[in-house]
């Protein structure tokens, strides 16, 4: 197994979700916010003011690549071009923290606008370290895998959700990236407790953690359901849980997740001074 062991890291502080609309707002007057995450797929460019903001960005503060599109979950095999992008991105930037999502967005007709779930099964726990032993190999460094928001769960399943990320952290010596809003989201939809979910993770393998909005729905049948849309402000009862999780774990470098919907930057920095008011006394 190579040695990914980051040359950089992520401070224990507040970061938020880069977006270029709000280029000169950090660069002026971050506030609360201590780092930044891009999209992986968003910067595989040569070239171009995305490049030359990015590379402005990465003078002043920490930069987490997040990538999107990896379809570490996939049944065939690794997009050798895309991890070569990733690769390059990684390379130059030498961000102080990569991390991908647990599931898969690519099958036999291409490539789906979607993260889908997986089954939790040792075949899939072989699998998805397959896919992290090379992509950790390519990039040179440590691979955060993030927990999933699911909506369903599946009759061939073996495990629980927890055993089956401690197993692949410990096969692959990737990192974990603990959601938790997609532990609150998962545990509503699916009728466990959340709390009991933090107290079985492998919180020593945290790296980092991640605060998102989410939407309510129903389902056919009239049940609720909700929806991570990270379109909105981070909800009490989330906030709650991230209070909970870090009096366990300890301060972890915390972002606020705003994709769809994204406000001012102001309305962005309120919910990274909330984190961190609820971080610092912890850190302390």
């Amino acid at each position: 197994m190579l040695d990914v062991t980051p040359r950089t890291d992520l401070p224990n502080a507040v970061g938020i979700g880069y977006k270029a609309q709000h280029f000169t707002d950090v660069m002026n007057a971050p506030g609360a916010v201590s780092w930044l995450e891009i999209h992986a797929e968003n910067y595989m460019g040569d070239g171009g003011r995305p490049i030359a903001q990015l590379k402005a960005l990465a003078e002043r503060f920490p930069i987490s690549v997040h990538g999107v599109g990896l379809s570490i979950g996939g049944e065939g095999p690794l997009d050798r071009e895309h991890l070569s992008r990733l690769s390059h991105l990684c390379g130059w930037l030498n961000p102080a923290s990569f991390s991908e999502h647990l599931a898969w967005s690519t099958h036999e007709i291409g490539f789906l606008n979607d993260l889908l779930p997986l089954p939790y099964t040792e075949a899939t726990v072989a699998r998805v370290s397959d896919h992290i032993d090379q992509v950790q190999d390519a990039v040179g460094r440590r691979m955060l895998l993030e927990n999933p928001s699911t909506y369903l769960a599946f009759d061939e399943t073996t495990m629980e959700e927890v055993e089956f990320l401690s197993e692949i952290a410990t096969r692959t010596g990737c990192g974990l990236l603990l959601d938790v809003n997609n532990v609150f989201v998962s545990a509503n939809n699916q009728g466990w407790d959340a709390r009991a979910y933090i107290d079985a993770f492998p919180l020593h393998h945290v790296g980092e953690i991640h605060l998102g909005g989410h939407d309510e729905d129903e389902d056919e049948h009239g049940r609720p359901v909700l929806i991570d849309s990270h379109g909105r402000e981070v909800v009490d009862p989330v906030w709650e849980l991230y209070r909970y999780t870090i009096t366990q774990s300890g301060p972890r470098p915390t972002l606020i997740e705003w994709d769809t919907d994204v406000p001012p930057f102001a309305e962005l920095e309120a919910e990274a001074a909330r984190a961190a008011a609820i971080l610092s006394p912890v850190e302390a």
